[in-house]
This record gives structure tokens, sequence and C-alpha cells, in this order.
């Protein structure tokens, strides 16, 4: 049967909301968070498991995990659907009907697409029946996932597994916006308390007594300690309306007296609060008494709503849980509970240390990183790769207005949090004056008007008698002593670069804010002809450019003249056969240099300027697009002529650059490539990149700071957020066209060398 819809699909065989358990809500965000990545082209649907015979349908399909009649029913059912391109079954043995869930076989023999499974539990050192079955499993797949290395090192050592058909994809956490433990507290009156806490679905396993015996010698140094348990009970776990267990703990409450110090929290939570609760945590207590517990989804959401943790060992806990992060202790191990926790909250230096960590450690496993590493894998077990596009995600300049007072653009960030102690620059607030104008072009947003002025009283306070600017100035205004010592013409000309992007709209601006950049520009003509660093003239042609657009100048044009011709002679300089640029290395924001010579190109008409900007900028996408991706000039060295390039170190400044250069040369070149590439480019933002982790931050709309070999770097400061921003804002006016994708194109028929291709 075909469908109308033309997206591939993804059934999910699993429990699902609003049952209550975990496989159900590991379900639910992993497919949110696929919708959220791939949206644009895979619709994921639900093959719900359920032993409810009367529930109405609320899912794509329903499998009435206790009657084996149906397990063949529903797999001939998906059979017919051609979109269904892979069933993910989420496997817990008690899930399924029969010994060892063992109805699940009559579907897989009648099912006729590819197969995967995440293994929820990897029970060690099986009988020969459990582990044939296993292996039974797993002979239907290509490729299973499991959520932890010891679970993959038991299905090899026990199950007698290939390696190469396992692959490990940690327990998904959510992005949160990161707080300091004090401001979260606010949210609950919870301010002169300290808070220690679990979470999850209560049960014997979860072994709350654990924790709630070692808190009175807890209550005894810290009097004010209030543990919050947190959770419904299982349903499983009530029975004939009688909750036993959680009885029993409200009893262990009162014989230890302690209901000055425990408050239960009885509702099954949706995700925002509950992890608003988390992070208001001074210390999260893990009590399992499963030694084989494979994973914990409430340990991993602790972890990243970066709390300090007190774990029992199990296999998730001795995997992840480190030194930096929290304390391991015994199962059962009320003394070692009570011990660790008091060391934590006697040391707020380590307790502040352990948090960063575990917020950090965790933000590569965000559902969002997750997500993709599932869709990599998934085009390795179908037939035929799915298509796969990137969705955009949604403009939010949230994150460059927090970053903003009433002076300026604060020019670091801790996380997401503002540095105020790290001041104000003029590169910073130049950037950030550019993106807020684009986004006023796009959007017409009254409101942006405020932070644009903020941005152009910041760069006509820098600016000197003389025309020039200073750029760093401290958190109180006052000019900071580095303005002598460092040399400032890149800062400069980027002041110039954004005061002439405010001109240019003019026709939508207040004409006060426009008089007043046009001031500035004029003032500093004089200066802009004596700049010899080549991207510094880079900038400032850009930025006269813009300007003469809507204010036309010949002394401008003379200007932007000269530079070029210096330009020139840089290029002629350095350039060899197989070198064509400015210089004997690439550095960073390297396109504004080809972009320059073609805007001068347009504003005199001479041809010269055009041909070197062509070479320059073939030569420039050849060293940074590979095997379909983008390679960003590393800062570990950079590009030297002659020399292997050194690898990561990539920033978001290169990649915005990349796009608005490739922007510029589609717009006067009309090759679809041009296209093509920024849509490649922008990917590197979303995932497309060695790590294959979103670069942005989808709650602030805020940018990490950089892309290292092995982790990203979590700092939001304001240059990383104003160029993924500026990127993003392009991308809104630039819808890639889609009907070439994966053809080799020709850059330009007199370009016979450079071929790109594109995946």
């Amino acid at each position: 049967m075909k469908t109308r819809d033309s997206k591939s699909k993804i059934v999910f065989l699993s429990t699902f909301p609003p049952t209550q358990c975990g496989i159900a809500t590991y379900t639910e965000d992993s497919i949110n968070a696929i919708n959220k990545i791939y949206g644009k082209s895979i619709t994921c649907e639900i093959c719900e498991l359920t032993d409810n015979r009367d529930i109405d349908k609320r899912t794509a399909y329903i499998l009435h995990s206790k009657i084996k009649e149906e397990y063949k029913k529903i797999a001939l059912e998906i059979n017919k659907d051609d979109a269904v391109k892979l069933i993910h079954i989420q496997h817990e043995f008690g899930l399924f009907g029969g010994e060892y869930g063992n109805y699940l076989i009559d579907f897989l023999n009648a099912n006729k697409k590819p197969v995967t499974y995440t293994f929820h539990s990897v029970i060690p050192n099986p009988n020969e029946n459990l582990k044939n079955f296993v292996k039974l499993l797993i002979s239907y797949s290509s490729l299973i996932f499991v959520m932890t290395n010891q679970s993959k090192k038991i299905l090899v050592e026990d199950y007698e597994i290939e390696p190469k058909n396992i692959v490990c994809i940690h327990h998904g956490t959510h992005i949160v916006e990161y707080e300091n433990t004090s401001k979260a507290k606010q949210k609950f009156n919870f301010e002169d308390r300290i808070i220690l806490s679990t979470f999850g679905l209560l049960g014997e396993g979860k072994n709350i007594e654990t924790g709630l015996k070692a808190l009175p010698k807890i209550v005894e140094q810290f009097p004010n300690a209030l543990y919050l348990i947190i959770g419904k009970t299982h349903p499983n776990n009530i029975i004939n309306n009688v909750d036993e267990y959680r009885n029993h703990l409200e009893s262990l409450v009162e014989d230890l007296g302690l209901k000055q110090n425990v408050l239960f929290v009885n509702q099954y939570l949706e995700v925002k609060e509950l992890l608003n609760y988390l992070k208001a945590t001074d210390v999260y207590l893990f009590t399992s008494k499963d030694p084989n517990q494979a994973v914990s989804g409430t340990f991993s959401y602790a972890m990243s709503c970066s709390c300090p943790i007190v774990a029992t060992k199990i296999p998730h806990t001795l995997e992840v849980l480190s030194s930096d992060t929290g304390i391991l202790v015994d199962i059962k191990n009320s003394e070692q509970f009570a011990n660790a926790t008091i060391k934590l909250l006697s040391n707020p230096e380590l307790r502040e240390s352990m948090a960063l960590n575990a917020f950090e450690k965790t933000r590569k496993t965000s559902w969002e990183n997750v997500a993709i590493q599932h869709m990599i894998t998934y085009q390795k077990i179908t037939s035929k790769p799915m298509e796969v596009k990137f969705t955009y995600p949604p403009i939010k300049m949230d994150h460059q207005k927090n970053m903003t007072t009433s002076l300026g653009m604060i020019q670091f960030s801790k996380i997401s949090e503002p540095d105020i102690t790290s001041g104000y620059t003029l590169d910073d607030n130049a950037r950030a004056l550019i993106s807020m104008c684009l986004h006023y072009q796009l959007k017409e947003d009254i409101n942006d008007i405020y932070y644009i002025n903020t941005y152009l009283n910041f760069i006509e306070r820098c600016q000197q008698p003389k025309g020039n600017f200073i750029n760093y100035v401290d958190e109180f205004n006052n000019v900071d002593p580095k303005n002598d010592t460092v040399n400032l013409e890149d800062s400069n000309a980027r002041a110039i670069w954004s005061l002439g992007m405010l001109v240019s709209l003019k026709s939508t601006i207040p004409s006060s804010s426009v008089n007043k950049a046009v001031a500035c520009i004029l003032k500093a003509l004089d200066w802009t002809e004596t700049v010899t660093s080549p991207r510094s003239i880079g900038f400032i042609t850009k930025g006269l450019f813009l300007f003469n657009s809507v204010e036309p100048n010949n002394r401008v044009i003379e200007i932007i003249d000269k530079l070029a011709r210096r330009l020139s002679l840089n290029y002629d300089a350095h350039a060899t056969k197989n070198w064509n640029w400015f210089e004997n290395y690439l550095t960073y924001a390297n396109s504004i240099l080809p972009e320059s010579m073609l805007y001068a190109h347009l504003a005199t008409n001479r041809l010269i300027y055009k041909k070197i900007a062509i070479e320059t900028f073939d030569f420039l996408l050849s060293k940074m697009f590979i095997n379909g991706k983008i390679k960003v000039i590393s800062n570990k060295g950079w590009h030297h002529k002659g020399a292997i390039p050194h690898q990561y170190g990539e920033q978001p400044i290169d990649v915005s650059y990349t796009m608005q250069t490739l922007e510029l040369f589609y717009e006067n070149f009309n090759d679809p490539l041009y296209k093509k590439l920024m849509k490649t480019a922008f990917n590197w933002f979303l995932g497309q990149n060695h790590l294959n982790q979103i670069m942005y931050d989808p709650i602030t709309g805020g940018c990490y700071d950089g892309l290292e070999k092995e982790n990203v770097n979590l700092n939001q400061g304001a240059e990383s957020t104003i160029c993924y921003l500026t990127a993003r804002l392009l991308m809104e006016n630039n819808i890639v066209s889609e009907s070439n994708e994966g053809k080799i194109i020709k850059l330009r028929s007199s370009k016979e060398n450079l071929n790109y291709k594109l995946i």
C-alpha cells in the first residue's frame, strides 16, 4: 500500500504514555527528539504494547501483548505500509507474552521490515534457555542498541554476540538551562532548605528506605535538610487499591522522627516541573538495590540537571559516575549514604564542581544528540537509506537579549549565565548589531529597535576623536588598559561593517539611529584608508559597500578601490599554482577576503577583483568542504601552505562567515552549488560534524563556543551565539532547493578541477 505521505516512517514497538513506566517515557522522549531534528523527512509511529483489551486506539497500532495471535496480525498490518522503513522494538522481557516474552518471535517471523532493538535489560550469567532465546531475537536484526558499555560486554561475553552488531548509545537526557541551585529553589520556596531528592515510579527496587535510614545522621549536622521523594507508586505495586510500599515508607518516616525533613511529592510530574525539582537539588540520592540494573533514566536526568550524586553501585552508575561528578556507595548501606552526603554538603566548592561536571558530561547524551546517533545507525540497517533532512530549530534571540545590559552585550558566559565580570567589547557589540538588524529585517519586530540602539550607542561610545575605536570596556563602563596593547584593527573594521549594515536598512530603521550610524562612518573614513590587515580590509569593504548602497559617496568608492588594490597585492605576493590565497596560511574568518573582493568588483566594476574573488573562494571551498561536510579551519595552529592542516578546534564564526559569502556569490553568479554548500555549512550547527552533536542550545537560543576533538565547549559566549543566530537568520531567508540533492555539480564550467560531492 502506497501512502500519500512522502516521509519515511519508523514504527516503535513499545509501551507509551499515558502508560506510566520508564520505557514508555523513554520511547516518548526518543520520538520527540527524532521529530524535532528530522521531522521534515521522518515520521515516527507507535505500535503500543498493552495488556488492556479494552483500551481505545490512541496510536497507529495496538498490540495486545498477552494474546499470541495478535503478534502475527500486527506484523502483517505494518507490512502493508510501504512508507515504513524500520521497526524499532523497545525490549524488556516483561513487556511481551510467553516464556521470556517469546510471543515476539511470531511478530518477527511475519515481519518483512528491517528491525532493531534497544535492550533495556541485559541479564548477566544467563541459563542456556535465556541465552539461546536472546541469540534468536538478535538473529532477526543486523544491529541492536544498548545503553551502557557493560551491557555490550555482557552480550559479547555471556551471549556470544558479535561486537560489530552492537551499538552503545547512552540514555538520553533533557537539555536544561543551567542555573545555580539557590535560584532554582525560589520556584518552590525552598530557599532556607538543603534539598536532597530522588524520583521515579516507587517500588521496592528503588530502595528508598536506605536514604531514609541515612537521613537522621545527616539531619544532626544539617537540621534544615529536606528529602524529596518524587513520584507516584508504580501501578503494578498497587494491589486492591493498597499502596503497601508507600505506606511502609511513611511509617518509617514516622518511626525515625523525620516528618519535618521528608516530603513525598506523590505525583507523576510533567518533565518541565520534574527538571525544576532536580535543578533545586543540592545532592541527589540514587538508592537502587538491583545489582544488575543496566540503566537508569532517573540517574541520567539528575546528572543533566547538574546534581551532585550519591549512588549505589549498579552497572550504569559504575560506568558513568566518576569521582568528579559524585560518590559511589554500596547497595543498602545507609551509613555510607549518610557519610557521603555529609561530605558533599560540607563542601560547597566540591558540590559546585561536581554539578558543573555532571552538567557538561550529559550534554553529549542530550535527546537531540541521541536522535542523531540513532539516525546514523538506522541508515545502516535499512535496505535503502532513508532520505533524511534536518528540521531547522526556531529562531530564538533569548540568549543574545539575556546577555545584553543597558550598556551593551556582555562578552562571555559561564554555560548560559552571562559573566558580567568579562566586560564588553566593540567586536561583540558590532556583531550583535548585525544579527539584530537581520532579525529586524526578517521579523519587523519593533522590540528589536531597543537592542539595535543599545549596540549602536556602545559603538558610538567606543569611537575616538580621530574616528577609530577602542575595543575593551569593563563591567563598570571604564576603558580597559588592554586597548593600549592589543591590535584593534579587526574590531574597528567590524564596527564599520555593522554600521554599514544598519545604514543599509535606512528605509525601515528610525532616522535618528541611521543618522548616528552615518555620522560614525563618516568620522571614521580617514582611519579606514590606513588599514593594512587583510581581514580588516574585508570587514571595512563590506561595511562601506552596504553604506554606499543607500548613501552614494564617491570618496567611499575610492576607499573601497584603494583597499581592494592593497588586498590584490597580497594575493600577487602569496598565490602559487596550488595556493590561491592572500597569505601563506588560512586562519579565521577567511571567507571575508574573497567576499570583499567581490564587493569591490561590484562597487568599481574592475574585473580583476572579480577574478581574484572567484579564484580565492574556489580555493577556500576546496579546503573547507570535505566528503559532503564542512570542515572548519582548525584554530589549533591554523592551516599553513605546504603543511598538513591541523584537526579539530572548530568555531562557529567560520561557519557563519562562510555562509554569508556563499549567499553573496549565489546572488551574483546564480550557481545552485552555493545554495547547497550554505545548507551543508548550516548543518554543522545541527549535528553534521565529527562528534555528531548539536552546537546550539535549544532552550536559550545560544550557541556553544567551540567543537573540540572529543567534546563541545558548552559556554555560550557572545561571538558564538551571534554567529549562530546570523547563520540561522540567513537560512530563514534562503530555503535551499532539495531537487538536486546527492548530485555532483560543477561550480562553474571554468572550474574543471573543482567538484564537490554532497551527500
